[in-house]
């Protein structure tokens, strides 16, 4: 997979698509924002392996 950088879209192994806003190590850890309004975002950290692609479109 390419590297992932700070404000991509990526697509969760679960399904759901998230904003990545933070990077850890050497892209091992991520913090994403997933929910689909601010109103219902929430902050989660995921593994490298817990992301299926990135979705930039």
């Amino acid at each position: 997979m390419e590297k992932i950088k700070q404000y991509d879209a990526v697509l969760l192994k679960d399904g759901r698509r998230a904003a990545v806003v933070e990077i850890y190590g050497n892209q091992d850890v991520f913090d994403v924002d997933v929910g689909s309004s601010p109103k219902d975002w929430d902050t989660i950290t995921v593994k490298r392996d817990e992301i299926e692609k990135i979705i930039n479109d």
